[in-house]
């Protein structure tokens, strides 16, 4: 058979990859256009896992990875993660770190501004957080904006008067 035989064919198929590749193109997308997080945790972390649904529901697509303690301190390693600024997850989207309960609304502010920061991240696990809510207790806590060199500056406040 000759090439001028395939082409009658291939021309019939052609839309149909075209499609097909659009679509392997948004499979890493969420379903507002949000690019993927792939997110790192320990397989009995509960909260990890209402935070991770917390992120769904904002239309982020989600691959999330069950580690070991020791591997999840190397993928903070990894992001640049002071010590001081860790939680019990950390994520990776779009090029940034995001470590801990750091609410949907500023990953999407992030993705937006596109400031020149490593990450964010909600130091330790504030009650009140996504995915530590606690009836109706609830800790000041803010998202703070980090660098690799342990520097950071606020990049928002949630403080209830």
């Amino acid at each position: 058979m000759t090439a001028r035989n395939y082409l009658p064919a291939l021309l019939l198929a052609l839309p149909l990859l075209l499609i097909g590749l659009a679509a392997c193109s948004d499979a890493n997308e969420g379903a507002d256009g949000l690019p993927e997080m792939v997110v790192y945790k320990t397989e009995t972390c509960g909260c990890c896992e209402v935070w991770v649904d917390h992120v769904k529901d904002a239309g982020f697509a989600v691959t999330a990875h069950d580690i070991s303690h020791r591997e999840l301190n190397e993928k903070k390693r990894e992001a640049g993660l002071d010590f001081g600024l860790a939680s019990c997850h950390t994520a990776f989207i779009d090029g940034y770190a995001i470590e801990g309960h750091v609410p949907a609304e500023q990953i999407i502010r992030l993705l937006e501004e596109r400031p020149d920061v490593a990450g964010l991240t909600v130091p330790g696990m504030p009650i009140g957080s996504p995915g530590m809510e606690h009836g109706d207790r609830y800790d000041p806590y803010d998202v703070l904006a980090f660098q690799p060199d342990g520097s950071t500056t606020v990049f928002a406040s949630y403080h209830r008067d």
